[in-house]
């Protein structure tokens, strides 16, 4: 069967394409209101803060590839403030283009759009992108709170995003910049994050904090079995194991000397107690 074909639509009657309508459907209608497509010479562009602070070079050095060879295919979102356009969303292509030395690109020009709206557009586009980071994120989420002083219920009707995700993101966001540095270098599950920030005790919280930092606490498993455990997780499992037994009074088996060491566990203070417990747990890997 021949293709068929749509009739050519006459110039005078074609489609314009709405930006708030047909390239960003998910984003609120009323954020790209008066956006207009034109080209903008890349040097009048200014790059500040964006959401996303972690890049892979080799996938910008594809994508600088890829935009030789086919041209670019999503524009740029830019804000015009004055003679320069603030870059809002694109930085990834636009460091691509950069790095082959094109001079203008198609971007979308926003004009007169509040702080507020322009940090909920970049905050959308970037979130998005399966890439992003979930420390970027995460804050993004808190800077936006910062300059909105918005609540979490309203965070979430402007973002689109769950009070559940809101919620941790911010305790994530508030969590010191070099925990947050290796959450990245080491491809840190966001759970442990979170979990850290639920440890009372301080001088425990200080050791998981410190493994975290080496990259040796990735998983929730792991923290998990650190905090059962009260104590640091090695790098290096246990190969052998001592064959070492216990001496035991004479005429008492090893169960029967566990049964009476655990009744005894009753009348102890909550910190003698929790020794013992541990001291029994240990024990019972020996006898076994």
């Amino acid at each position: 069967m021949a293709k068929t074909f749509q009739k050519r639509v006459s110039k005078k009657n074609r489609k314009v394409i709405s930006l708030n309508q047909d390239l960003f459907k998910d984003y609120g209608d009323d954020l790209f209101d008066g956006a207009k497509l034109q080209e903008v010479a890349l040097k009048s562009i200014v790059v500040k803060d964006q959401v996303r602070t972690k890049f892979n070079e080799s996938s910008i050095r594809e994508l600088a590839a890829n935009i030789e060879a086919n041209g670019l295919i999503q524009p740029l979102v830019v804000h015009r403030e004055k003679n320069k356009f603030v870059l809002i969303c694109g930085e990834r292509r636009y460091r691509a283009m950069t790095s082959i030395e094109i001079e203008a690109a198609p971007c979308f020009v926003l004009e007169d759009k509040t702080s507020d709206e322009l940090m909920a557009i970049q905050f959308s586009e970037n979130s998005s992108r399966e890439a992003l980071h979930y420390i970027d994120k995460a804050d993004g989420i808190l800077n936006y709170q910062k300059a909105t002083k918005s609540s979490e219920r309203k965070i979430c009707k402007a973002l689109g995003i769950s009070k559940t995700e809101v919620h941790r993101s911010l305790i994530i966001a508030k969590l010191p910049k070099k925990v947050k540095e290796a959450a990245k270098t080491y491809d840190i599950e966001k759970y442990v994050l979170i979990e850290l920030n639920g440890i009372d005790d301080k001088t425990f919280r200080k050791k998981v904090e410190r493994q975290i930092l080496l990259g040796a606490v990735r998983k929730r498993l792991e923290l998990r079995r650190m905090i059962r455990d009260g104590g640091i997780v090695s790098k290096k499992k246990m190969t052998t194991r001592s064959k070492k037994q216990a001496s035991l009074p004479v005429g008492m088996s090893a169960n029967a000397f566990l049964k009476v060491m655990k009744s005894q566990a009753k009348e102890l203070d909550p910190a003698a107690r929790k020794a013992l417990k541990e001291l029994l747990k240990q024990t019972e890997n020996v006898v076994r």
